[in-house]
This record gives C-alpha cells, structure tokens and sequence, in this order.
C-alpha cells in the first residue's frame, strides 16, 4: 500500500470512528471517563517490510542486534522516522537478552518463527501502522494509539493482540515482546502507552514531544503535546528562576495517577484496533454472511464475535492486561497471557501463601510499599556476606551503603551494632517482607542503577497527583552537568532531541537525573548527595521521606494512599481463560506480592469457574537485557546474570502460543506449574550457550512434585 492507499486507510478510520464503535455490537457504552480516539491526530503509514517494517523499523534481526545505535547520538535535529527507529531499537534491546549466546536469533527474535526454526531471515514484517491520541477533550490525557496490521493480516481468521508498554515507556514499548508474537501470528497488534509515556516537559525552555517524538514549543503545541505540565507562564518562570534546568515528567507529573485508567486504555486501544480493521478490511466484497452495503456487495464486519483478542505484554503492560480483563464489560477480550506482571491485587486475609512447607508471610503488597522498602534497606542489603560477588555490585558504593546502615541504624530501623550484623538485618528484614531467597544476589545491581530510587519518586508523585512545583522529598527531575559537578545544568541538546527514542519515562533517563535539592551545599545529583548529617548516605532523609508517605500521618500521606487504593485489582478475570507467567527470583516485582497473591485471589472470586493458569519459572528474573554482560558495549559490566539467570521471554512467546491454540483449537492449558530451569554456568561474562536444554517447555502434565495447587484458600507453590 502506498501513499495515497495509506490517505484512504486514514479516511476510513475517520469515517468509523464517525459511527458506533465497530467492536461493540449492540452492547451499552461502558464508562471510560470520555476518552475517545481523536480523530485530527490519526496518522497511518505503510511499511514496505525491506527498506523499513514495522518490527524492527528496517534494521532487521541483525541491526537490532548491532551495539552501535542507528542514529548517531550527537544528532540534534533528527527525523520522525529516524525517532521511530531509534525507539524500536531501543525498547525492543530493553526488554531481551540480543546476545547470540542468550539465545537472540537462536530461540527467539524476528528470525524465529512461531515453531521455533530460524526460518524468516531478518523478520522484517511489511504492513500499515496507525498511531493516533486518545484524549478526553481537554488535550491533558493524550493517551498514544498504536494500531499495527501486518500483511499477513486474515480477516477470515482475524485475530488481535494488545500490546500495553511496560514500565512507563513510550508506545513501542512492547514491540519487543507481545507484539513481535501478535505480527508473527498475523494479528493486529494494538498497542498504547497507558497514558505515562515518554512525555518529557523541558520547563527551562518550555519544549515538549509530539506524538511523533520530535520536539515543539508548548504553546505552540497545544492539545497536540504529549504532555505538557499545569503551570501558567508565571508559575513556571518562578519555578525556573528558583530551580533551573529541571523537567516534569508525565508519569510522574500528570496528576492523572494514570495506574487506576491502564486498564481502560488497554480497551481503548483495542477499540482503536477493531476501528482500523474494518476502515481497511470492512467494505471489500466477501462471500462470507453480513450486511449489504449501498451497491448490494456482502460486506464483512470484524468484530468481537468474528476475531480473537489476546490482551498480553510483561511487567506494567501485564497488569494493565489484567486490569483490562477485570473491567471488559464488553467482553472484548477473549485471553490473557502475561509476563512477570505489575499488579496489585486487593489484599484479602483469607488468603494464604506457602513455599514448600513454608509459610509465606508479608505479602500482597502493592507496588509503593515493597518499592519504598526496597530503597530504603537494599543499599545496606549490599554489604552482606552472601552478596559478594552480586552482578554490578561494584555500582553500590561501600562507603555510602555504610553510611546508610548507620542511618538506618540511628533511625531505629536495624538494631544490629555491627557491619556485617547490620547488612545481614537489612537483608532478613527485605526476605521477611515477601523477596524470594533467589532475588538477593540481584539487589545491588538493582540499586546501584538506581531502579529502586526512581520508581519510588514517581510513584510517590503519581499516586499523590502532586504538581512537578511540589519537588515532593526534596526530589526533582533534571540534568546534572552543571558546576560543580553533577549540579543541576542543562541536558546535552542531542540526548533531549532523540528523547522520545531512548528515553523510558522514568528518570534516571537519557541524560535526566534524579536531583537531591535538599543535599549539603546546593541541589545535586541525588545518588552523590549529601545528608543534614554531613554523609554521603544515599541521601537517606529523602528515602525515608519517601517510605513515610506510605506509613506515616499528614495530607500527603492521606492522598499518596488513596492513589494506591485507586489501583487496587479485583482478581476477577470474568471467566476468562488466562495465564501469568513469572520468574521466581524477580527483585523488582517480587511474585509474593503479585502473581502468587494475584493467583490466590481470583481463585477465591471466581471459585470453580476460574480458568487462569500460573507458571512460575525458576532461575528467571525481571530485567532480560541483564543478561547480556555486553548490554553496555565498553566491558562485560553485568558479568554474572549470564551465569546464574534464563531469559523468561521463552516462557512468555510459549504462553502466547498455547493461548492461541485453546483459543482457536479448543486445545486444554497446561495445570499451573513451576518449571525449573538449568542455568547456563561456566564463566561470569561468558557463560556458554543457551540450549534447549536449559529452558525445558510448560508442560501439559506436571510432575506432582510441579504443581502450583489451590486448596482451603492457600496457594501451594511447590520448593
């Protein structure tokens, strides 16, 4: 399709978003707070899948795999094309393993096909993509669509995937994952970013995104800006004048705590899907039974009835799924399959959850409560005997973790008078509260990037809804290149113009720092901060500001908490055949406090009529791009994740492929199981390959020694 087939593709999306929504049949509009497709901003392209496609943007199995990004880093005026590639370059490599010897190219990636064989070449997939805003008329939602339909496309046997982004990432978040299976399957993949996004709001000089990534003038921007921060022109010259170089981000900056809508932008955006589908496919002759159009030609409706929906995706975009499931009064979605979700279920004191024989306490925790914990005690969890040695432990600083034992212990929260005793409290007290023994050795990396640190400042923000003017904890968003070093300075005019391509919305990112205003001095970058108390603690006031805003009295408390109550799931499924997938050594969700809970209470919601699956996967873990010791192209700085962990991504395309065979097939889902996994070994940075071997297959029969067993309200997860 070319140019002008792709006008008229646009056309007819126009010309359907005009009449009821196409999915929806006969069925009462549920109630989505106004949100709807806006029309003025739908742009659809096609991809001729040579020069460029819509799985990998032309660079093929191999340029994704290419170190070396395909757009210089210095470039300070790039394209929206070149935006575009950067961005599926860079999400699809966040979220895999592209090492040969993890298995890119070998059991997964566009050159595997759905039977496992190396047999497309560089899985370039031609087709149209659509990408339009879903808003509420106030132009403050701006919601991103994304709607890909690939050639394979067969509306006799029609299928969609929803591809939520994971994390706070922009729209091709999920390219990577669920939506290299819905283009490989050929399904339309229908993607959105759940109204967190990239949206960076440069507030020195007053630039923000565009749908398309490049950057514009607020002001002139408009309604048409991804996100633009609630300031009038004085508040914003004020909050310059007193705080230069800083950003306020969408996620975090929204005051829309956008968590509690995931899951009805998910259904937005497979509304947007079925929308697109029958703009395209929806007034061709057919000889299969529908409606007459004007001429007397049958013409052939996509809908609900007629199409498989698969809502899917991994880690945030797996709890937006969920929720989805939960609110589908329209039952639009026919399936669910997801990976290592972020989900809060409702905590129900009935429940209980045991490892072997052992008694799982603390869990069920929502996301804020377990994220504050961990940013509290993980630095001081790093001393520990048992952690030497960890992946990138060397990015945790001895002397700060120290010195926040020492806060910590000052502060009453260790009571332990030595080094070793106060490490080793500090790593108890985080396995007390629901991490998994297997997730220890992960935590100095984990905060040594800083993971723990920036998800709890934006969530702090998101769930109060508080204004960027706030700097809640003493925390802002900013450059750090000023003098003295890592004082607030401007972002490098590069790294901000290709923002939207390598940024993934939650700072530290692309060149946006987490900024310790309240440091010794003058505001710096937080992590090199100094305490009222003259150390270098990991800037401990702040952190235990943060954790306050969950345990403690006050206003901002009272709201921090509503904001969580908000994003609290239900557990019922509505009968829907469904599967979670997770790694048991996840430190950064841990499955005590989401999928193992999340399991445990649909089966008491839906009781007997429950159809949801949970495959917990041993040696497996959060951040797959970890993996790779040559994630950063300088030295095998993560050396040691290759050894000990396997990439879950196989678990999750082979739970897209057994959902798809019950779904069309009638084929029965595997009984809920731990799978156990053989590490690969041998050599930190250069453990050897990947086999088959190392990740047996979910298993139709478990042994009974496997099975994840629901009985008298007590999830039985087998050691």
């Amino acid at each position: 399709m070319h140019a002008d087939s792709c006008r008229r593709l646009a056309l007819a999306a126009l010309l359907a978003l005009a009449t009821p929504a196409l999915a929806h049949d006969d069925d009462d509009d549920e109630d989505d707070d106004g949100l709807r497709i806006v029309r003025s901003s739908i742009s659809c392209k096609h991809y001729n899948g040579t020069s460029d496609d819509l799985l990998t943007a032309g660079l093929g199995k191999s340029g994704l795999q290419n170190t070396v990004p395909p757009v210089s880093p210095t470039l300070t005026n790039p394209t929206a094309a070149q935006l575009r590639q950067l961005a599926i370059y860079n999400n699809y490599r966040a979220l895999a393993d592209m090492s040969t010897a993890g298995g890119y190219g070998v059991l997964y990636g566009p050159n595997i096909d759905l039977d496992g064989k190396n047999a497309l070449g560089e899985g370039k997939i031609a087709g149209e993509e659509c990408i339009a805003y879903a808003d509420d008329g106030t132009g403050r939602k701006n919601v991103t669509m994304m709607v890909q339909i690939p050639e394979s496309f067969d509306r006799r046997n029609a299928c969609i995937v929803a591809a939520p982004s994971s994390g706070s990432r922009g729209v091709y978040g999920a390219i990577g994952t669920t939506g290299e299976w819905g283009l490989k399957r050929g399904c339309a993949v229908a993607y959105t970013d759940k109204g967190t996004g990239n949206g960076a709001h440069d507030l020195q000089n007053n630039t923000v995104n565009l749908i398309d990534g490049l950057r514009a003038d607020a002001s002139a921007a408009g309604k048409a800006s991804n996100f633009t921060a609630r300031l009038s022109a004085a508040q914003r010259a004020a909050f310059n004048a007193a705080s230069p170089n800083r950003f306020a981000y969408k996620h975090a900056h929204s005051e829309q705590n956008p968590e509690k809508d995931w899951g009805k932008h998910v259904l937005v955006s497979i509304e947007f899907a079925f929308q697109i589908l029958n703009g395209r496919f929806g007034h061709e002759n057919d000889d299969d039974s529908g409606r007459e159009n004007d001429d007397g030609d049958r013409v052939h409706r996509i809908t609900k009835r007629n199409t498989i929906v698969i809502a899917s995706s991994v880690s945030n975009g797996g709890g937006a799924s969920l929720a989805a499931a939960e609110q589908d009064k329209r039952r639009l979605i026919d399936g669910i399959v997801v990976s290592e979700p972020q989900v809060q279920p409702r905590f129900n004191p009935h429940l209980t959850i045991k490892r072997g024989d052992k008694v799982i306490r603390n869990f069920g925790k929502g996301l804020y409560d377990y994220i504050t914990l961990a940013n509290l005690f993980q630095p001081c969890a790093a001393l520990a005997p048992a952690n030497a040695g960890a992946p990138a432990g060397f990015f945790v600083v001895a002397a700060r973790a120290q010195a926040r034992c020492d806060a910590l212990s000052a502060n009453g929260l260790l009571t332990a008078t030595t080094q070793p005793g106060q490490a080793d409290e500090a790593q108890a007290l985080l396995n007390d509260n629901g991490w998994e023994p297997e997730s220890n050795i992960l935590g100095p990396s984990h905060y040594g990037f800083q993971v723990a640190p920036a998800v709890a400042v934006t969530y702090a923000n998101a769930h109060g809804r508080f204004r960027v003017l706030r700097n809640v904890c003493g925390f802002s968003l900013g450059g750090t290149t000023g003098t003295p070093p890592n004082s607030p300075g401007p972002v490098a005019a590069a790294a901000l113009a290709q923002i939207f391509g390598t940024g993934n919305g939650v700072p530290p990112t692309s060149g946006i720092n987490l900024i310790n205003n309240n440091s010794v001095g003058g505001p710096l970058l937080d992590p090199v901060s100094v305490s009222p108390s003259g150390k270098q603690d990991y800037n401990f006031d702040g952190t235990w500001c943060l954790r306050k805003l969950f345990t403690g009295p006050g206003a901002d408390a009272l709201r921090v908490r509503f904001g969580i109550a908000q994003v609290k799931r239900s557990g019922n499924l509505r009968e829907k055949p469904a599967i979670i997938v997770h790694g048991r050594a996840d430190n950064l969700v841990p499955v005590n406090h989401a999928s193992r809970p999340y399991y445990g209470l649909n089966k008491m919601v839906e009781g007997r009529d429950s159809n949801l699956r949970y495959y917990e996967v041993t040696n497996a873990q959060h951040f797959e791009a970890f993996i790779n010791p040559f994630l950063v192209p300088v030295a095998p700085l993560l050396a040691g994740y290759d050894t000990r962990f396997i990439p879950l991504h196989v678990y999750g395309v082979q739970a897209l492929n057994l959902m798809y065979d019950h779904l069309k097939n009638g084929t029965a889902l595997p009984r809920s199981q731990v799978v156990r996994t053989i590490p690969r070994g041998g050599t930190p940075g250069a453990a050897p390959e990947l086999k088959p071997a190392n990740v047996p297959p979910i298993v139709q029969h478990p042994a009974p020694g496997d099975r994840i067993r629901f009985r008298n309200n007590t999830v039985h997860v087998p050691d």
